[in-house]
């Protein structure tokens, strides 16, 4: 095993604790997950509702700069919608003809703040947009990546400020014999993500 290697390997590794950390519902009391959807107990769902802020409430506290942007911001969900159908299309017709596997929007699409009983009508649009928005990113630069393993799986000589899923998989920049020996191997190596979505066996 090489350096880099062992350090991929340590870096999945804490990814993987990150990710563990980071994700899923924390031990709140009154919620609880049931598959993807949560749960809350009426008395927390009574208690917290009574925490909500009121919108009229809510907007008189806002600031008038905050106002001003505002269309600005949703101005964001057409391009984004029409991305989101051009990606749809783009994996349907293109990631079968290379044998690239599909992106699930599932796995990165989470819309599950709606519930929150503390949040008034307009934060809770403000959360579907956040979410959708950010997830549809997640899911694009995922899309991105898959690509650009099947076509040009080579690192980069300068060292990018965010590295995407699939780059420790790529060829080291200018290592040719690798290249031109592995292309076709690495192109098409996603043993990973069909791994990943393989049903798991039952125990015996």
């Amino acid at each position: 095993m090489t350096r880099m290697d062992d350090l991929q390997a340590r870096l999945q590794s804490l990814e993987k604790e990150i990710r563990e950390e980071l994700n899923g519902l924390r031990e709140t009391e009154g919620y609880h997950l049931e598959g993807r959807r949560v749960r809350i107990q009426e008395t927390i769902r009574k208690a917290h509702r009574a925490r909500r802020k009121r919108v009229h409430v809510w907007l008189w506290e806002g600031r008038i700069l905050a106002y001003l942007v505002a269309p600005v911001i949703w101005a964001g969900l057409f391009p984004a919608l029409l991305l989101d159908m051009y990606v749809v299309v783009y994996q349907f017709i293109c990631f079968p003809a290379y044998g690239v596997p599909r992106v699930k929007r599932k796995d990165y699409m989470v819309m599950d703040r709606r519930p929150l009983p503390y949040l008034n009508l307009l934060e809770k649009l403000g959360c579907i947009y956040c979410s959708y928005f950010n997830g549809l990113m997640a899911m694009v630069s995922e899309v991105a990546a898959r690509t650009e393993q099947h076509f040009c799986p080579i690192k980069h000589a300068l060292r990018p400020k965010t590295l995407h899923s699939r780059y420790r998989y790529f060829f080291d920049y200018g290592d040719v014999e690798a290249y031109r020996m592995r292309l076709e191997a690495v192109r098409h190596d996603f043993s990973d993500v069909r791994a990943a979505k393989a049903p798991v066996a039952p125990l015996p």
